[in-house]
């Protein structure tokens, strides 16, 4: 803050000197009467400066207070500082997309972005509203986002996925008798869904990533392809109502609708038989393709039986029962852990080094949800059990289970564990992409025994979560990762205490 004084002195020397200058300028006779004239108003305009600069502080006072009030806008946020003087300086969520993704392999893959958009080329070959499945459309792309489409492929991208195309195949031939698109048709279809995805900031390479083509929605080899046919072989009544509404809690334990699709399924399979030729069916066997096909069209004539959401809530349950059953990491054999560790009774340093090296490395995989981290845990436990490491190295090293998964940081908790229910990505304009963490609190990986390894179960009645543990003591080698940690504003991690 600045004060100023006032020297009158200084102002009537000043005054004075403008008096002399004026004389040598001015004839004589013509100054004295025009000094006696304007005397006083140069006097008054001294007195309005000096008031003017003794009010100054409380003007520049008011404006500070003016700025600090004053609500910034995204634009004025992302201006760059002129100079140096501000280095460093705290950048704001929406300057971060205004920097490239650096191309370092040692910089984590979460690596903060909004999605560039643009207007999608499109063949105008598929004759369909895509407005109508606008909706869905937003948020296939996000949930596969371009940067974050290679870690959560198995668990948000694909489900959504495979489910926008069923859905977009019951909505194009509803008010037909037709259940999938033409073959002429389904790749123009295609490719204008795929442009209209990569359009809104979706990845590009989403169908390699899901293994989906074209022809997808037509069917494949599945015989029955027309309405008429379908319900002639199916109990439509008794599919709407296994299906109509999927239970998040029951269906993948106890499950309704996946038996009824699989029964559908298998009809449909048969083609044109009768219902007499159908009662040998369960005894023959049926090539898988032609089941997973006929999977599809009842997919396809449900879509066209529930709304848009309704259909999409069901199929991507059903997804999530299926994806939480398998571990989608990659596992090399553990030789180095083996050797450190394959005689290791008590904690020891080169042990549990050796055993967060390796998982260090299954970390950058991508992100997996609770009950599959459970079933990798298992599954790795297994391989080291089959080599002879029979210690319980996850106590031993304080392994967790949300070590199974891409680590990341947030409201200083490390890790991620999605929810085993099904999940999206969530885009705005201010946070960016966001999405949910769960079982964020430590939970110790469950070493099974040998003989539980084949049966193990995450829906049986005594199959329970492992109890929270203690405190680590200060002895023990703990967590030594020499991996990465991943701090965001623009993904912030909602934590969920419970286990769905």
């Amino acid at each position: 803050m600045v004060s100023y004084t006032m020297d009158f002195h200084a102002v009537d020397r000043l005054r004075q000197k403008l008096e002399r200058q004026q004389q040598s300028l001015i004839p004589k006779m013509i100054w004295s009467k025009t000094v006696d004239r304007h005397k006083g108003t140069l006097w008054q305009r001294f007195l309005l400066f000096a008031i003017c600069l003794s009010t100054l502080e409380d003007v520049t006072t008011l404006k500070v207070l003016a700025e600090e009030n004053r609500l910034f806008t995204h634009h004025e946020l992302a201006q760059s500082p002129t100079t140096e003087l501000f280095n460093p300086i705290q950048v704001s969520p929406s300057v971060i997309p205004h920097y490239p993704i650096p191309n370092d392999p040692t910089l984590p893959p979460l690596y903060p972005t909004f999605p560039t958009t643009f207007e999608p080329v499109l063949t105008g070959k598929c004759p369909v509203n895509f407005s109508a499945v606008s909706n869905l459309m937003d948020k296939t792309a996000a949930d596969c986002s371009q940067t974050l489409a290679p870690l959560v492929g198995n668990v948000i991208c694909c489900p959504q996925f495979g489910s926008l195309l069923h859905i977009f195949q019951g909505y194009y031939t509803s008010g037909s008798n037709e259940l999938v698109l033409h073959e002429d048709v389904a790749d123009d279809c295609f490719s204008d869904i795929t442009s209209i995805l990569s359009s809104r900031g979706a990845n590009n390479t989403m169908s390699n990533l899901c293994s989906v083509k074209a022809s997808n929605l037509t069917g494949g080899s599945c015989p029955v392809k027309d309405l008429n046919l379908f319900e002639k072989l199916v109990t439509t009544s008794q599919l709407l109502e296994a299906c109509s509404t999927v239970d998040p809690l029951k269906e993948c334990c106890r499950p309704v609708c996946q038996p009824a699709i699989a029964d559908a399924a298998l009809k449909l399979s048969a083609g044109q038989s009768t219902a007499t030729d159908n009662k040998n069916l369960l005894g023959g066997t049926v090539g898988m393709d032609v089941l997973n096909d006929c999977k599809g069209v009842v997919y396809s004539w449900l879509s066209r039986k529930l709304s848009a959401d309704d259909a999409n809530k069901a199929l991507r349950m059903l997804s999530s029962c299926k994806v939480n059953k398998v571990c989608p990491l990659e596992f090399k054999q553990p030789l180095e852990v083996v050797k450190a560790c394959r005689n290791t009774a008590a904690p020891s340093l080169s042990c549990c080094n050796s055993l967060n090296s390796y998982i260090s490395g299954i970390q950058k995989q991508m992100l997996i949800t609770n009950k599959q981290a459970i079933v990798c845990s298992t599954m790795f436990a297994y391989l080291l059990q089959k080599a002879g490491v029979m210690t319980n190295l996850y106590e031993l090293c304080d392994v967790d289970l949300k070590d199974f998964s891409l680590q990341v940081t947030a409201f200083g908790e490390q890790g991620c564990l999605l929810r085993s229910l099904p999940a999206d990505i969530v885009f705005d304009n201010v946070t960016g992409f966001s999405f949910t963490c769960d079982l964020n609190d430590n939970i110790a990986a469950p070493w099974p025994s040998p003989s539980s390894v084949s049966s193990l179960s995450l829906c049986a009645p005594e199959m329970s979560l492992p109890a929270l543990p203690v405190a680590h003591s200060l002895g023990s080698p703990g967590r030594q990762y020499g991996g990465w940690r991943f701090i965001t504003p623009v993904i912030p991690f909602i934590m969920m205490g419970a286990i769905l």
